[in-house]
């Protein structure tokens, strides 16, 4: 397995979006599932995740789920959070996948020694359609962060 471009890999990784219940979480299991344990990733929103009154909780969106278990990666034990319910913000490298996570990011990261970076990555809950249309939405998703965590951290 070869390593990042520039070499060492960060001790601990976060990404954020909006409510951690799509992105962030899949680019999470993405990072866990190609490197494995060498880093320590979490994930979360700017706000609380949207309530699913069929669940009666704030998990990860269905669909996310159904795309990562197409690669034999389990979303379904996630439970979304927002930044100030982070265990650890000792954070190396903060990805940011929306713009407003991006102006969260820089806050936290300000007096910090950590890189911050900004994937824009396509919201696939506003895609329409069958549902075969909108979880082709999600793969093309994972498949864009697989490939952009590859590219970053070596595969």
């Amino acid at each position: 397995m070869s390593g990042p471009p520039g070499g060492r890999l960060p001790d601990a990784v976060l990404f954020c979006c909006n409510y951690n219940q799509v992105r962030s979480p899949m680019a999470e299991a993405l990072l866990k599932h190609i490197i494995g344990t060498r880093i320590f990733v979490d994930s979360c929103g700017l706000r609380p995740a949207l309530f699913d009154p069929d669940t009666d909780d704030m998990e990860v969106d269905p669909l996310a789920a159904e795309a990562m278990k197409e690669l034999g990666v389990d979303l379904t034990r996630h439970r979304c959070k927002v930044f100030g319910q982070l265990t650890d913000d000792s954070f190396d490298l903060v990805i940011s996948l929306t713009p407003e996570a991006q102006h969260r990011a820089i806050e936290i990261a300000r007096g910090r020694d950590a890189e911050i970076e900004y994937w824009p990555t396509h919201d696939p809950t506003l895609t329409e359609g069958t549902r075969e249309h909108r979880l082709e939405a999600y793969r093309q998703v994972r498949d864009g962060l697989a490939a952009r965590i590859r590219a970053r951290f070596g595969a």
